[in-house]
């Protein structure tokens, strides 16, 4: 049976809130008009940039050496991306020279989920029915099981170990006979699995300490079975040192031993008696790495090394893509990539604009509370009016903009958008004539 909290918020506190809630209005009204207009201003900078770029850019087919001509050029080329660089997770000793190297924890949880049903009451009340669930899944972090509201499911939940994703990028990456700068060694993807080898002290170990977790976790004398173990595994913290010595008769048994609470399964260390089957502790370790490879690059050839091009402007641009890509299409690509992203900012700051309004006017709504039925009414008619308050003052604030940043093609759209209500104007009188003058 699900478990249920009821929450009563009286009339007073509702009106109270709704009055703090007008600050609140006016702030998110605030944060998106500003958010509004700067994102124009940003998406005709960037455009601008690559527009320039795009000028001056010139296609480099060999890199493969450092030519002092092209010193301060910005230039596009397609070449295979180099690194000596060792990278080591010393927490489970493993490594490979690579250009990164990740590692990606998973633990097998309960995880609580609520839904919140709300129902205005006559005399201006509201109540609050909360209904909690739980549902076992894999989560990136440890869960607090203490902190569920439903008693029969607080202290159900353990780890293992204590253990974050972790990434590591090696610092010197080479792109033919230059250098790559840290922001572009970023970018630089594809990732594989890793694959796995330890040896089999270091498996028993593990096996010996998660073993013992599981084991105090599932005793009837454990009180409190949400605890985490303070300590890693001594070898999960790649310690060479042992913490118990093994004997050489116990290290020749080791070899035939079968580890029940460890598996090793591809680029894959899971921590649990059966992958096939989580139970609650489960831990799953991913491990990945980017290797080098074909890339192709749009930066400013300095000295050995590849910076950002800077426009007039002062907005930058560097790209690294992986794979062989035209320079025509890795700047449409960077052109798409700005329309994409004002899009998206446009929707937020409508979204701000909107809940701003809302929560100004709420007030209006919560006044009326006390007839619960009228308040729906009004609600609906102030919820409209504020999505066409909100809408209309994003549209006057990207106008504004436009006029600012893009005054020529803003001026255009202007006096088409005049005469267009010139016309329907015209066209509604002229309507309206011959409606008279036909009756």
């Amino acid at each position: 049976m699900a478990y249920q909290e009821t929450k009563t918020t009286g009339y007073r506190t509702r009106l109270s809130n709704s009055i703090r809630g007008i600050g609140t209005g006016f702030l998110m009204l605030l944060g998106g008009t500003v958010l509004l207009w700067w994102n124009e201003g940003r998406a005709v900078k960037t455009t601008q940039m690559l527009e320039e770029a795009q000028g001056v850019a010139v296609h480099v087919d060999d890199v493969s050496n450092a030519d002092p001509s092209l010193n301060g050029k910005l230039i596009h080329a397609i070449a295979f991306t180099q690194t000596k660089d060792s990278l080591c997770d010393a927490t489970f000793g493993i490594g490979s020279v690579a250009i990164k190297l990740d590692r990606s924890v998973q633990y097998y949880q309960w995880v609580e989920h609520s839904k919140t049903e709300t129902k205005d009451k006559i005399g201006g009340s509201k109540e609050e029915v909360t209904t909690y669930y739980y549902e076992k899944e894999w989560n990136g972090s440890p869960v607090n099981s203490q902190e569920f509201s439903d008693p029969d499911y607080q202290n159900r939940n353990f780890v293992v170990m204590n253990i974050e994703d972790q990434s590591y990028m090696a610092e010197n990456v080479t792109f033919g006979a230059y250098k790559l700068p840290k922001d572009l060694i970023r970018s630089i993807s594809g990732t594989a699995p890793m694959n796995l080898s330890f040896s089999q002290e270091q498996l028993s170990d593990w096996n010996r300490d998660v073993k013992k977790v599981f084991e105090s976790m599932a005793a009837p004398t454990v009180n409190n079975t949400a605890a985490v173990t303070d300590e890693t595994p001594a070898a999960a913290k790649g310690d060479s040192a042992k913490v118990e010595a093994v004997a050489t008769a116990e290290t020749e048994q080791i070899a035939k031993q079968k580890f029940d609470y460890v598996h090793v399964n591809g680029n894959v260390l899971y921590f649990g008696k059966n992958p096939n089957n989580p139970q609650i502790g489960d831990m799953s370790v991913t491990f990945t790495k980017v290797m080098p490879g074909e890339a192709s690059v749009i930066a400013v050839v300095n000295g050995d090394k590849l910076q950002s091009y800077v426009a007039k402007n002062g907005k930058t641009l560097s790209v690294l893509t992986s794979g062989a890509v035209s320079m025509e299409n890795m700047f449409e690509n960077q052109h798409k990539s700005n329309s994409f992203m004002t899009w998206i900012l446009r929707f937020i700051g409508l979204f701000l604009v909107v809940t701003g309004f809302k929560g100004i006017f709420g007030i209006l709504v919560d006044l009326l509370k006390v007839l619960p039925f009228m308040a729906d009414i009004v609600g609906l008619g102030v919820g409209l009016i504020c999505k066409v308050l909100g809408l209309a003052w994003s549209l006057l604030i990207i106008a504004m903009a436009w006029l600012f940043y893009r005054p020529v093609i803003a001026g255009v759209l202007l006096a088409a958008i005049v005469a267009l209500i010139v016309f329907l104007v015209k066209k509604g009188k002229d309507n309206k004539k011959a409606e008279v003058s036909n009756v």
